[in-house]
């Protein structure tokens, strides 16, 4: 039984204030976002209050304050960010003296070699960190050392009410979405010119801002989450080409496919297998290995029948295991076992 926490000092969430956690929740009243709260976090409300702070970036004033120990006392209770910089903000504007954050772009950073030495800094203050990837944690362990923060990781989760299952199209289409700095848009190109040459009556569709675009595929813009969603109830498989990072690149799309019940196919990178079984719910294939990735393609989109059954297999899987709802329930256990 969860053990609840005290009603005059609610759990504080540190967000970005730009990205206004009220206006995201008046968007979804009106049915244009999945969740009550950004990457469902209202989900945590049901083991005790949460109160959202919104945390402005921080002018070198105030990060000044804030190295020299001079900045704004830390308040009491716990605290949480769901990623890396806005724990930095949480520290500089509203610094708590005891916060867990989720990591997810430091690992790739350390392993480039951009150090953030600050940032470090913060991060190691933390009573934990948690990674939506397993492949993060022996790295952050490694980086902190053992007097450093507890590293766990926690399975991502998607609004698997929002991208609900659709019934299997009869015509045949790729569907690929993402313009992050590790999608490998160059691989990606190349296996679906392969497949356009292969099945020329087969539509590619991507969702890309990268230049050397081959003929027959079909670039559209940025969409609204509704729109995505109407998008993946036309595809056949979704396709999602990576370079090699650690904090799984390509998770939420992979993830808004399968709850919707779509075959995937993507770049084999450390940790996607815990989202994606080979074989079972989509296939994975090597880094850059183009010809690997349209064979893939191929093998789907000539065997509908079997497509749709892997895609169903893929919506279980993500209704059982990787719902915000799941995900909600992992942070808080984490959070009262930090609270205890």
């Amino acid at each position: 039984m969860p053990t609840p926490r005290r009603a005059d000092r609610p759990l504080s969430w540190g967000f970005p204030a730009e990205q206004s956690v009220t206006a995201w929740q008046e968007r979804h009243a009106r049915g244009e976002v999945p969740s009550v709260w950004p990457y469902g976090l209202d989900g945590l409300r049901e083991s005790g209050a949460v109160e959202v702070l919104d945390l402005p970036a921080p002018g070198r004033v105030a990060r000044l304050r804030a190295r020299a120990g001079i900045g704004r006392r830390p308040s009491p209770g716990l605290a949480f960010t769901w990623d890396e910089n806005a724990a930095f903000r949480l520290h500089v504007m509203r610094p708590h003296a005891r916060f867990i954050s989720g990591v997810i772009w430091l690992t790739d950073m350390v392993e480039r070699g951009t150090v953030p030495a600050r940032l470090i800094e913060v991060l190691g203050r933390a009573e934990a960190l948690w990674v939506l990837s397993e492949a993060q944690v022996a790295p952050l362990r490694a980086l902190f050392g053992p007097e450093g923060p507890r590293v766990v990781a926690v399975p991502f989760g998607v609004d698997a009410r929002f991208f609900s299952e659709r019934p299997y199209p009869t015509r045949p289409r790729v569907v690929s979405i993402g313009n992050d700095r590790d999608r490998d848009p160059r691989t990606l190109f190349r296996a679906l010119a392969r497949v356009r040459d292969a099945r020329p009556d087969a539509e590619l569709i991507v969702q890309s801002s990268a230049s050397g675009v081959p003929d027959g595929i079909e670039i559209v813009p940025r969409m609204s989450h509704g729109e995505l969603r109407e998008l993946y109830a036309t595809a056949s498989v979704v396709a999602t080409a990576t370079r090699p990072n650690l904090h799984v690149s390509g998770m939420t799309v992979t993830l808004e496919a399968l709850a919707t019940g779509r075959p995937v196919v993507n770049t084999d990178t450390p940790g996607l297998d815990q989202y994606v079984s080979e074989g079972r719910t989509g296939h994975l294939v090597p880094v850059g290995d183009d010809e690997a990735m349209a064979r893939r393609l191929l093998a789907l989109l000539d065997d509908p029948i079997g497509a749709e059954a892997m895609g169903h297999e893929g919506r279980l899987t993500v209704a059982n295991s990787f719902t915000t709802q799941e995900m909600c329930a992992h942070l808080a256990s984490i959070l009262r076992a930090t609270a205890e």
